[in-house]
């Protein structure tokens, strides 16, 4: 590994001499020098990491956002390389998820299904999109190293849904010009939150920084602004509770005979033809069907016919986590259901924790301090904000879900992937697939929509088997709508 030592000489210089306030200056960066193999080919690459301001309308400095950019230095027509520009969720988390666990040239070590392993660190990824496109990881204010660096500014300039949009389109316009990219092909990827974020983003580059983009890809998303409430919110939740049932082998033995995606169909037909009409009758539905439906539900969930009945068909993911493994003494996870937790009473409605998340910090925290630090060079007394203070958040007019189709009507070019882990129960993979089926009520983009679902979770990429899949999955999504010769045109 090589270092530009110029660079990392000044950025030292000036981190001392921030150092008795502990802040960052608002602009800098470290470049070092790397190789990797992916997917059997050695490359060189160049990472470069640091800070770079967010301005206010009159041109003051009042924000620094921390990225990390990967350049592949073997490549000479920059101009038709396309850069993938990544973000995570919260509102409040950095962008480490994705940075050193699924798409970047280093990851976790952890094992095979993604839990921590001693001592903490990271490897070369092979599956790592960095042979098709460089990748740039932006973390909004306050997580990571990124910070508001004027006390005046008004919260609300950062944190909420269309706030956040606003300030990272004008970000990325001058980081795209910064780097010389205007011509590349450019792909946003959102993970949970950053889903809502990346959406919304489409159309605000589009309109407001004349920037358009090749794809979108959106990583265990949110409900992005599109309407289920009421009994198809509750309807919707069956699917994912056949998919935790079945991995833990507590549905009926016919059913757990089964591949887990004939089941999942057999409860997604069911869920759409019969449960929702049930549920959408209430206190009047007929006591027959509603006793039919109970048991119907509880074949493809794991609970009893009785839980479901004293929940009137409207079971909680939260009562779900707590309820399905209870006997055994056990919770499951929120966002991977193949977790399991242990509280501090059998009884009660909710988790004490989310099992899977602090397996999650576990391994992430130490590896991503450890690797900016040591293998980028990039050193500061700041703190690494896993989650960083952006509340309250601001969460009214979210319209991202339509801005999102609206970018596409616009732009014959913008493609859209959706990955989902069929055992999240936050952002569950069955409304995944409800957003995709209504973005677009009319139809005409659907040959441009497009899902992919993993036997794992909300990060899916932890288990090894998906990180595989889901990489290529990605890679193949890019190399498919670059668009290279071809006119953006119906």
């Amino acid at each position: 590994m090589k270092i530009h030592i110029t660079f990392l000489l000044a950025f030292g210089l000036v981190i001392s001499a921030f150092a008795q306030n502990r802040k960052l200056p608002a602009d800098t960066s470290v470049i070092t020098a790397h190789e990797v193999t992916v997917k059997g080919k050695r490359f060189p690459y160049t990472a470069t990491t640091g800070t770079q301001p967010v301005w206010d309308k009159d041109g003051k400095v009042i924000a620094s956002l921390y990225y990390t950019y990967y350049e592949r230095s073997d490549i000479k027509d920059r101009a038709s390389r396309p850069l993938l520009i990544s973000f995570n969720g919260g509102p409040g988390s950095a962008s480490v998820w994705m940075h050193v666990a699924y798409t970047g040239p280093r990851v976790l070590l952890i094992d095979a299904e993604g839990y921590p392993v001693q001592p903490y660190g990271v490897k070369e990824n092979p599956n790592s999109v960095l042979d098709v496109a460089d990748i740039v990881y932006v973390n909004p204010v306050n997580t990571g190293y990124s910070r508001v660096l004027d006390e005046k500014a008004p919260r609300e300039t950062f944190f909420g849904v269309n706030a956040d949009i606003k300030y990272l389109a004008e970000w990325l316009n001058t980081f795209v010009t910064r780097k010389n990219r205007w011509q590349s092909p450019k792909y946003l990827i959102g993970e949970s939150y950053g889903t809502t974020r990346v959406s919304g983003l489409a159309l605000e580059l589009q309109n407001a920084q004349w920037m358009y983009l090749n794809g979108v890809i959106l990583v265990s998303p949110t409900g992005l602004g599109i309407k289920r409430d009421g009994p198809v919110e509750a309807a919707n939740r069956l699917p994912y509770f056949a998919a935790a049932a079945w991995y833990h082998k507590v549905l009926p033995a016919d059913l757990q005979q089964k591949d887990l995606t004939v089941v999942l169909e057999e409860a997604e037909q069911y869920t759409i033809n019969e449960l929702i009409p049930v549920i959408a009758m209430g206190g009047f539905a007929d006591p027959q069907k509603k006793k039919d439906a109970a048991a119907k539900m509880a074949r493809y969930s794991g609970l009893s016919e009785s839980f479901i009945l004293q929940n009137n068909l409207d079971v909680s993911t939260r009562a779900y986590w707590k309820e399905l493994l209870r006997s055994k003494g056990y919770t499951i996870g929120r966002l991977d259901s193949r977790y399991l937790g242990i509280d501090k009473m059998d009884a009660g409605e909710n988790p004490d924790y989310s099992a899977e998340l602090t397996s999650w910090l576990h391994s992430f925290t130490p590896a991503i301090n450890y690797y900016l630090r040591e293998h980028l060079k990039f050193k500061t007394d700041i703190k690494y904000n896993m989650f960083g203070p952006v509340h309250p958040w601001d969460n009214s007019n979210d319209n991202t879900g339509d801005n999102l189709r609206q970018a596409m009507a616009q732009n014959p070019y913008l493609n859209v992937m959706f990955q989902s882990g069929y055992y999240d129960g936050a952002t569950t993979y069955f409304n995944s697939k409800y957003s995709m089926w209504n973005l677009d009520p009319s139809g005409k983009l659907k040959d441009r929509l497009s899902w992919k679902g993993y036997r794992s979770g909300h990060m899916m990429y932890l288990r090894n088997e998906d990180l595989i899949k889901s990489n290529d999955d990605v890679r193949e999504f890019i190399e498919k709508s670059s668009s290279k010769g071809k006119a953006a045109k119906y």
